[in-house]
């Protein structure tokens, strides 16, 4: 884990997920154990049904444990926070307001002056390289642009914390991978703490500062590794011509195909 203190501790924590529309609950998490360092990028990664994304809503505060805890600089989770933004799959813009309306909505809601909220969202938008399309609505933009709008409005609400689950799954693989040079871009300039869940272990480690493997569900940590790649040069054009990329994440999906918990790498928590 990078130096410093931990900014989210999660203990020893149990989630049981209820389906909304049957009202049946199964247990997602069970005794997991996490730590994310500020300023890091830790990407998430497991089998489907393990628990990433129901982790990723305790955090954010949408869900309460059945057991255990989740701090953020030594405070309680209770409920969602300023402090925690958060990204989804969906893109969740309003198609009735224009990009620089959407981007700046989260200032809006907390009483910002429009003059200086559109000046800020200006300056996130500009930074996730949206340039001229301010004035556009959603339906005039392409899916990864409009993923763009989302993490600019996010960024511009000045989280702490970034959350962010499979972001960039709805997108074509091409335009994925400029939104992954682009997040590894803006997340180091930002300075912002990131937890990424994905089912791509080659997203992980382009991403990711470490990745944290899950086991299948009821989802705990089986391992957590260091990326050894320099997060100021990673393209995608470099890291496939460095052959110890292919070698982690050969040994990563191992991992996450795994039936059972064995440790086959190295755990750096």
């Amino acid at each position: 884990m990078k130096g410093g203190p931990a900014k989210i501790v999660v203990d020893d924590l149990t989630l049981d997920y209820v389906n909304q529309d049957t009202g049946a609950s199964h247990r997602a998490v069970e005794h997991l154990d996490l730590r994310v360092a500020a300023d890091e990028f830790l990407c998430v990664v497991g089998p489907s049904g393990c628990g990433k994304s129901t982790l990723l809503s305790a955090i954010a505060g949408f869900l309460r444990p059945a057991h255990g805890s989740i701090t953020m600089d030594g405070r309680p989770i209770l409920g969602p926070g300023a402090e925690r933004g958060v990204v989804f799959q969906e893109y969740a813009l309003l198609p009735w307001m224009t990009v620089l309306d959407n981007a700046a909505l989260g200032l809006k809601l907390r009483g910002m002056a429009k003059k200086e909220r559109y000046e800020t969202a200006r300056q996130f938008l500009a930074l996730a390289n949206l340039h001229g399309v301010e004035h556009k609505y959603p339906h005039e933009l392409s899916g990864g642009m409009k993923q763009r709008v989302a993490v600019a409005r996010t960024l511009a609400n000045a989280p702490e914390v970034m959350l962010m689950d499979e972001p960039f799954a709805a997108v074509d693989a091409q335009t994925r991978m400029v939104l992954q040079e682009e997040l590894c871009r803006i997340s180091l300039r930002s300075r912002l703490t990131v937890l990424f869940i994905t089912h791509s272990v080659e997203e992980a480690i382009f991403l990711g500062d470490r990745v944290a493997v899950m086991s299948p569900g009821p989802g705990r940590i089986r391992t957590i590794v260091d990326v050894p790649f320099a997060r100021d040069a990673r393209t995608w054009s470099i890291l496939n011509a460095d052959p110890g990329f292919g070698a982690m994440r050969d040994r990563l999906l191992d991992l996450v195909r795994a039936p059972h918990a064995a440790q086959s790498l190295e755990v750096h928590a």
